[in-house]
């Protein structure tokens, strides 16, 4: 008695990705599904948990060819230490540019400096789109009545102000 299988699109639904990111990852030779005698991609158990356990590699943030270094070489640690060293790199920026911040707003003439003028600041010190919302978040995880005051303190109307603590909040760090 064989197993059930899958399709592609039952894949996509159990893992929570998209049809295309599965027919990527099998490109890629993640992936190598069988196929059934009219030529349809079906999925079994093992190709099942392959892909939930890429899925869980690329929620770590691991890139495809890292992921495929991984199931290529049996499980060896080496992607995986190097994906701790770029997120304790990322984590090392992350804490430098909350201090330079930090310091800019104790400074005290930080007040009179709009939206604008923060936003170039922040991008002056090396902060792109993603990283300013994760210094909000994190701002807002550990000192959120300071986040709230800041926010004021650029002149935000209080819906825009509670717009972004709330994104703040769900996107956590």
């Amino acid at each position: 008695m064989t197993s059930p299988t899958l399709t592609i699109g039952q894949l996509a639904r159990h893992c929570g990705i998209s049809r295309s990111t599965l027919l990527y990852y099998e490109a890629q030779g993640l992936l190598a599904p069988g196929r059934s005698v009219a030529g349809y991609r079906r999925y079994g158990e093992a190709d099942v948990a392959r892909a939930e356990q890429i899925r869980a590699w690329r929620a770590t943030g691991m890139s495809v060819e890292a992921i495929a270094a991984l199931l290529r070489d049996g499980g060896q640690p080496g992607p995986i230490e190097r994906r701790l060293q770029e997120i304790a790199a990322d984590m090392a920026r992350l804490r430098e540019q909350q201090e330079v911040l930090l310091r800019v707003l104790a400074s005290g003439p930080a007040a009179g400096i709009d939206k604008a003028g923060w936003t170039a600041m922040l991008r002056a010190v090396g902060l792109d789109d993603d990283a300013m919302a994760r210094w909000h978040a994190l701002f807002e995880q550990q000192a959120p009545d300071a986040h709230e005051t800041f926010l004021s303190s650029l002149g935000l109307a209080a819906p825009e102000i509670e717009h972004i603590r709330d994104w703040s909040r769900r996107m956590g760090v």
